[in-house]
């Protein structure tokens, strides 16, 4: 969903205020945000926490609009942090195909043996092509991939 301008945000101020009196009460507020999340945001606010959040009754329309932004920002901020554990959930479990002793590390040997299953490497592939994609994000040269080295790996290759 992309941002609302200033013109969309000030038809918006203007629908709400009802009396025509420059200011939206709280209860004007809460109307919009029960339309604008229509059930899908995990907490509805009451009107003491909204005021508390609002630091007043009403609000004038550049008041409006800074509450706008700070709420429009809270909620990417959500976004991002929802969309970050669901991507580190999902390099766990890939973590997890790799590392096929369970010990935290993927060696040589279980890299190759898992690109080989998915058809990604030839069965005659040497032990050089893994040590060489392990090498290049073995951060503490010790020969395997941590889940960190791991994690820095896949982000690398899926940003890229």
């Amino acid at each position: 969903m992309s941002p609302l301008s200033t013109y969309d945000l000030k038809r918006i101020f203007q629908k709400l205020d009802k009396n025509g009196d420059d200011l939206v009460s709280l209860e004007e507020l809460s109307w919009l945000l029960e339309r604008i999340n229509n059930g899908s945001v995990h907490h509805q606010f009451s009107k003491t926490e909204l005021e508390s959040l609002v630091g007043k009754s009403s609000l004038n329309f550049d008041e409006f609009l800074f509450f706008y932004e700070s709420i429009s920002s809270k909620h990417n901020d959500e976004i991002d942090d929802e969309v970050e554990e669901i991507i580190i959930s999902d390099l766990v479990k890939a973590f997890k195909v790799f590392d096929q002793n369970d010990d935290g590390f993927i060696s040589c040997e279980e890299l190759q043996s898992v690109l080989i299953r998915l058809g990604l490497m030839e069965e005659n592939s040497t032990d050089k092509d893994c040590k060489t994609m392990i090498n290049a994000f073995d951060a503490n040269s010790d020969g395997q991939l941590d889940f960190e080295e791991f994690k820095t790996m896949m982000l690398l290759t899926i940003t890229s």
